[in-house]
């Protein structure tokens, strides 16, 4: 496409001279970044860096795009955008470096302080005291994730805040976090990942919810090595969602197609997109077609292999950068020479921040090494191993690219040699290895969970209250009148699931509160369960308070990956530089059928740690730990027991307002006899069973461990085990569940074993799914038989004669 001077200001609103500067700015910005992309990859082939994934042959549309990115838009994006990320201020060619080598500093690479590989970006907006920062100062991106399209349903909500913000008057208040909801969404995808169902489920809830994104399918026509043909009905995600095509009718998407190299169309493409969803929220997808990838996927291997001679010759005439070239010549903005230079500088440019990055790296561990080293040499002068010791040194000293592993493996190596020996020199380097270890706990495995102010496991107790005249009501009536409370005094909690508005919940438990607080804060969805966690998520990063509803725990399954890969470890993948406080609803255990009993704990603790799991036994409960999640900053799941709906609870007095520590035990039943530990609905269960065991003289004490993550942070189970010295650990799940989580957090963790009379037991569900109707239930899930039998077995080891065999 050729500009007139004409179309360069309508379409720029700058004088012909200034255009001209941003057009030769711009040429300037893609050649670094395709010099960062191609510098990069030697890093990796060289072994400086493991692995290495770019942004190569997409540098002009982001450029593109990034014209519309203002401060309090926000990227959703994936592992190709770096020219984006430096285009907005958000990114240094340093960094980019710093990344590649796993630099730990946060200051050095603010992204995710070394735990993600490279092209993986975060913008930092969690203040030191656990607070966000100012939104609307800030170009924001959320942290990226590998697993394909996994960004797509987090795209939902953060889009949706936008219009909440805008047209919730008591959101207004909340000028940090929104401009009157003026914020787009800018979200980026492969052409090969649409083909995953969670993109088809998000495009279709943001055709129904109309919300301000612009959507961008970068198209380099392969997924890998698969050709779009075989990805993509018609050969084209455009033409494929042509029915989302809004019209004058229908409410929809506004579809784009512009190619890759056009700088000039991609610019006016991307202002008319931006300027659509800012101003009309509507939806806009831009397929980005005629894209190249000149060095292939990723460092793992050569597109050569899968390409043909035509198709590659096509891809180095085509290449973006290429003809931009070309196009800003024929323009005369400068002449070859000029650019020339440009191209030249840009290599200078990147290697001195590749430079700077390395030596920022690795000068700390070259340090380090050095003082280690004069330690191990202390410790050889008075040693009976000094050869092997110094030979462990000079191993050390010869290695290339040391690693922080690498100073403790040579530490531990020397420590072994001399186990027998005791010295100052010994216990100094022993001391290191201590030292260093906390070093490295916090360089690799720290905040998981966050342990500011606003920790969920730092809420205080605070019991529910009651009246001489509470009533009794069903378990849904507490729920309901806690969350109408909660409702009045949080104007930032929104509430949504399937049947959740209108009806209030398949369980009631919302019961009117969609009639009360509006659709916008109490609203259904559709059927579409990896899009509602993903638009809790989005929300939650966005500063709201959303809770979730998935109707059956069993239905979690269809958005597991969403919440593990995203939510799970979000606030440990970027250092605790992002929190997404989502609340997720749902219920479980006993009920009728193969899909609507579930109790997978197992699954759910065991892909979701980063996530607080509470299990509550009663309505009381499950309120007091919403209440609890709904005052701190941390992402959890609460599962209500199905069976608890209807039964009769005491109403407290002050709802909204009593909590449920996370992490706290509760002794629901004293005994000195038999240590049972369970959760749920086999808390009542569990209760039967002791009644029946006290007719023969068995006091059983029942410990209902009330959340699985975090799970008793202060050890009282082992308290009550000294006293019983005998342990039943149960659960609704498969055998080796949760129960084998539980037992080693007691008999490990806790040393229950050194108090062990008899050997631990487990309870738990048959290894199937629930048959159907009462008795499938009762055969397939822990009974009170089961218990009464296996707790009077445990006995009649210890005493045969007062507990004879009974069957």
């Amino acid at each position: 496409m050729n500009y007139s001077e004409k179309e360069k200001n309508t379409a720029n609103e700058l004088s012909f001279a200034e255009f001209k500067e941003a057009v030769l700015a711009d040429y300037k910005l893609a050649c670094e970044s395709r010099e960062a992309s191609l510098l990069g990859r030697k890093e990796v082939l060289t072994g400086k860096a493991k692995f290495g994934i770019f942004g190569d042959g997409k540098e002009v549309a982001q450029i593109a795009l990034a014209k519309q990115f203002r401060n309090g838009d926000y990227r959703s994006g994936y592992y190709r955008d770096q020219t984006i990320m430096l285009a907005i201020k958000e990114l240094t060619y340093q960094q980019i470096f710093a990344q590649l080598y796993s630099h730990t500093s946060i200051e050095a690479e603010p992204h995710s302080a070394g735990r993600q590989m490279n092209s993986h970006f975060t913008t930092r907006f969690i203040n030191e005291d656990g607070t966000w920062k100012d939104m609307t100062k800030l170009k924001i991106t959320t942290t990226d994730l590998s697993p394909t399209a996994a960004q797509i349903p987090r795209t939902v909500g953060l889009a949706l805040a936008s219009k909440l913000f805008r047209n919730n008057k008591e959101l207004h208040q909340y000028n940090t976090l929104s401009k009157n909801g003026n914020e787009v969404t800018f979200c980026t995808i492969g052409d090969g990942s649409t083909s995953e169902g969670i993109f088809l489920e998000a495009i279709n809830a943001m055709g129904v919810l109309q919300v301000p994104v612009v959507l961008s399918v970068w198209d380099d026509g392969f997924a890998i090595s698969v050709p779009v043909d075989i990805q993509t009905t018609k050969g084209s995600i455009s033409k494929a969602l042509s029915g989302f095509q809004r019209d004058a009718e229908n409410k929809g998407w506004e579809i784009m197609t512009v190619n890759g190299w056009d700088y000039a169309a991609l610019c006016l493409t991307y202002k008319k997109a931006a300027e659509l969803a800012r101003e009309k929220h509507v939806p806009v997808l831009v397929h980005v077609l005629e894209l190249t990838q000149p060095q292939g996927h990723s460092t793992s291997g050569s597109h050569e292999r899968y390409k043909s001679e035509e198709r590659l010759a096509w891809e180095k005439e085509y290449d973006c950068n290429k003809q931009f070239k070309e196009w800003i010549i024929k323009q005369a903005f400068a002449t070859e020479d000029e650019l020339k230079a440009i191209e030249d500088q840009a290599v200078i440019t990147v290697k001195e921040g590749k430079d700077a990055a390395w030596k920022a790296y690795f000068t700390p561990i070259k340090n380090e090494v050095r003082d280690l080293c004069k330690l191990f040499d202390q410790l050889a002068a008075k040693s009976n191993s000094k050869e092997n010791i110094l030979t462990v040194k000079k191993s050390l000293l010869n290695g290339i690219d040391t690693n922080w592993k690498d100073l403790v493996i040579a530490t531990k190596k020397i420590l072994r040699l001399v186990r027998n020996e005791e010295s100052d020199e010994k216990k100094t380097l022993s001391d290191w290895l201590t030292q260093e270890n906390i070093v490295n706990f916090d360089r690799y495995n720290s905040l998981l969970y966050s342990h500011d102010a606003y920790s969920a496991i730092s809420v205080k107790e605070v019991k529910p209250l009651y009246n001489e005249d509470s009533p009794l009501v069903d378990g849904r009536i507490i729920l309901r009148d806690n969350f109408d409370a909660l409702l009045a005094k949080e104007p930032k909690l929104v509430i949504f699931g399937e049947d959740a508005g209108k009806i209030g919940g398949v369980n009631q438990g919302l019961e009117g509160m969609q009639k009360k607080y509006g659709e916008m804060r109490v609203s259904d969805t559709g059927i579409r369960e990896a899009t509602i966690l993903g638009k809790g998520v989005g929300m939650a990063l966005r500063g709201l308070r959303p809770i979730a509803e998935i109707q059956y725990v069993d239905y979690l399954i269809y958005g597991l990956m969403t919440i593990s890969d995203d939510l799970a470890s979000l606030h440990y993948r970027t250092k605790g530089g992002q929190k997404a406080p989502l609340i997720i609803r749902t219920r479980g255990h006993r009920f009728e059928g193969i899909w609507h009993s579930g109790s997978p704990l197992g699954m759910i603790i065991n892909s979701l740690r980063g996530i607080y799991i509470c299990v509550p036994r009663n309505m009381t409960q499950a309120a007091g730990m919403y209440n609890t999640l709904l005052s701190a900053f941390d992402p959890g799941i609460v599962i209500e027991p199905l069976l608890a709906y209807r039964r009769k609870e005491t109403l407290p007095a002050n709802l909204g307002e009593f909590k449920v520590p996370l992490g706290v035990p509760e002794v629901v039943v004293e005994g000195t006899d038999v240590t049972l530990v369970t959760y749920g609905s086999c808390v009542s269960i569990a209760i039967e069973a002791a009644e029946q065991l006290k007719e023969y003289d068995i006091h059983l004490e029942i410990i209902d461990v009330q959340t699985l993550l975090p799970f008793d942070k202060n050890k009282k189970i082992v308290e009550s085990i000294k006293k019983t010295n005998r342990l039943i650990v149960m659960d609704e799940d498969v055998q080796g569940g949760a129960s084998g989580y539980m037992l080693q957090q007691i008999v490990e963790e806790q040393e229950a074993y050194f108090h062990l009379d008899s050997e631990p037991k487990t309870i738990s569900a048959q290894d199937h799914r629930p048959a159907y109707g009462s008795d499938g239930n009762y055969f397939s899930k822990p009974n009170v038989e089961t218990v009464f039998d296996k707790v009077y077995n445990m006995m009649r080891e210890s005493n045969p004669n007062k507990f004879p065999s009974i069957y």
